[in-house]
């Protein structure tokens, strides 16, 4: 990710976070209801969230694929794994019925012997016709040569039956010698279909036309889906972060591949995240799958659900707790936040440690952590101040007005208000 796109991430995040806190702080009552504030405070660890960038789910899959038919013409007499089997290298998977293929070999084998008794009656058939043919007069010479040569023919089409039964034999015990299909790669099962290429993966999707699919443990990837209206985001070699659903601050990197427009997928229900938000936007479209290569893959499970995101330069900072300067107050004295504690705003202290210019956040040493949550300052608010975490609650106008109803807002505020993490 280049330093321009670094840096217009983090205006835009700065400007929506800033405009958003300044814009939604309290609820007064109207008429004659009794005034009562209300300070929006918002999850620290959202600000690095809420920088612009798009959030996708993801699942983490295996980079190497075995797929294993099955021969549409035998049956199966058995299936030895299910999806979510580990396996190794020459472990059974299935077995097909053989009882068919023994009655056909021992079928073949009666054709055989009967192709070489035809052959050795033609082959006394010639010489006796030959012997006869020495002996005979003139006139029969030619008789006798017409049956020598048919008889001949006859031994050819013979020779040629016993190699076609000799070759359909070894093909017949060669069926059931391999009746047994073993995995030719150490993995885990993905998905077992039934006979009828009807069945579903361990993870819910068809696995195409492959009888069980098996992936390779080890080196994994990222696949994601990307909505039909947000595909041109996802740009080839461009770079991605991949992020733990349970703890945020545990992240891979890696490069986005191309999305694979050939294969769409419609759905009544397609989620994608935005701005970090839990909350999902659902729509009715077309998604398209698209991959992460990770550079290093330690740490990530198979089947493990995961976000992506653009890397704006965030994965590659110094760990640690970091907030945007605008919700920092008294940034040439003592610098302090506006810290939620028991549901009500307290004033408190911070020690401040690096600056990144780009993203306009200060690291932040000593004071909050990244699951407290901050009001932006403001000169009316004090201390014991109720606090909410619900943006519409937080803004309701003197005439009793609620959010959203038809109420102008401030130019550059979007109407929609991404939730907190």
């Amino acid at each position: 990710m280049n330093k321009k796109y670094k840096i217009i991430c983090g205006v835009c995040g700065a400007v929506c976070i800033g405009g958003l806190a300044a814009g939604i702080f309290f609820v007064r009552g109207g008429g004659g209801k009794q005034t009562e504030d209300l300070a929006y405070v918002m999850r620290v660890s959202s600000m690095n969230a809420m920088s612009g960038t798009q959030r996708l789910a993801g699942v983490v899959e295996s980079q190497k694929t075995s797929e294993i038919p099955k021969d549409p013409e035998r049956e199966i007499r058995e299936v030895l794994v299910k999806a979510g089997d580990d396996v190794e290298v020459g472990t059974p998977l299935f077995t097909y019925d053989t009882a068919s293929l023994e009655m056909d070999i021992q079928q073949a084998r009666l054709d055989l012997e009967r192709a070489a008794g035809e052959m050795a009656n033609l082959q006394a058939q010639i010489q006796q016709l030959e012997k006869e043919k020495k002996n005979a007069p003139e006139e029969e010479q030619f008789s006798y040569t017409t049956q020598i040569q048919s008889a001949q023919m006859d031994l050819k089409k013979s020779e040629y039956d016993r190699k076609a039964k000799e070759v359909e034999i070894n093909r017949i015990q060669s069926q059931i010698d391999n009746s047994t299909v073993t995995s030719d790669m150490k993995g885990v099962v993905k998905s077992v279909q039934n006979q009828e290429q009807t069945g579903m993966s361990m993870y819910g999707d068809s696995s195409g036309q492959a009888f069980i699919t098996i992936l390779a443990t080890g080196e994994y990837r990222v696949k994601g889906r990307v909505n039909e209206q947000n595909i041109g985001e996802i740009i080839e070699g461009s770079l991605a972060v991949v992020r733990s659903r349970v703890d945020e601050d545990q992240v891979w990197t890696g490069t986005y591949s191309a999305v694979d427009t050939k294969n769409p997928q419609n759905n009544n229900s397609n989620t994608y995240y935005m701005s970090g938000s839990e909350d999902s936007g659902q729509t009715t479209s077309t998604s398209y799958p698209f991959y992460v290569d990770l550079e290093s893959s330690q740490g990530l499970l198979l089947g493990q659900h995961v976000y992506i995101e653009h890397d704006t330069g965030l994965s590659q900072r110094e760990p640690g707790v970091w907030l945007n300067e605008a919700f920092i107050a008294g940034l040439d004295k003592e610098p302090y936040v506006w810290a939620e504690k028991d549901g009500a705003l307290e004033k408190r202290e911070v020690v401040l440690g690096a600056y990144d210019e780009e993203m306009m956040q200060y690291k932040i040493e000593k004071g909050i952590d990244s699951g407290d949550y901050v009001a932006y300052p403001q000169d009316f608010l004090e201390e014991g101040t109720k606090t909410t975490h619900d943006p519409a609650q937080a803004y309701e106008e003197d005439t009793g007005e609620a959010y959203g109803e038809e109420t102008p807002l401030e130019e550059g505020v979007s109407e929609e208000i991404p939730s907190e993490l």
